[in-house]
């Protein structure tokens, strides 16, 4: 894949750029799955607390976030994941309890955590390698691998959160993910948050 560019330099035509998708390489769950996250978070979501929460179609753990890219650098973008893909076994991590990001007292953003394997670190580390040949920019950020289960309001005031790291504490989760294959998916933002959608899925070796 050296030298192939996704991304490159663009002319800024108004009509080429509202052709742009939002993407990004993740791994999506069964339904059987979701159901369940869902259904372990509840007690969060029966709290008041001001949370965006995020519907159980849109449950995912996002590998590498891509940005906006140009409809004409999927072909590449895709033979980059089938080359990682064509290397990768397939393996197995766990679910692994709840948290939020920064901090549980002053959450922006409430999780659950998945344990950072190997096998997914190595995953990880490969897709950073494709892509920054494909011409994205690395991920500087520690890889702490979750799903997104809510989007917190800071305007909900010191206390809105108060108990929040008492009742994470006392939750439990316990499920095998067994990633088998990887996925490009499409972001499209409205008032309403998030929705994803597979533009395609490559198999693990």
């Amino acid at each position: 894949m050296s030298g192939v560019s996704c991304v490159g330099q663009h002319s800024g035509v108004h009509s080429r750029n509202r052709d742009r998708m939002r993407l990004f390489i993740g791994i999506t769950f069964p339904k059987k799955q979701r159901e369940r996250i869902h259904r372990a978070a509840r007690v969060l979501r029966e709290e008041e607390m001001p949370v965006r929460w995020v519907d159980l179609e849109n449950y995912h753990l996002t590998l590498k976030f891509l940005g906006e890219v140009r409809p004409d650098a999927l072909p590449a973008i895709e033979a980059a994941m089938e080359k990682v893909a064509s290397s990768t076994e397939s393996f197995s991590t766990d679910f692994s309890g709840f948290g939020a990001f920064p901090t549980i007292r002053q959450p922006r953003t409430l999780w659950l955590g998945i344990g950072a394997t190997a096998a997914l670190r190595c995953l990880k580390q490969d897709l950073e390698w494709a892509m920054g040949r494909c011409g994205f920019e690395a991920e500087t950020r520690a890889f702490h691998p979750h799903v997104t289960l809510g989007r917190a309001d800071d305007r909900g005031g010191a206390g809105a959160f108060r108990g929040l790291d008492d009742l994470v504490a006392a939750m439990e989760f316990s499920s095998e993910l067994k990633v088998r294959t990887i996925d490009l998916i499409r972001s499209r933002l409205s008032k309403e948050g998030a929705c994803y959608s597979v533009v395609s899925s490559v198999r693990l070796a």
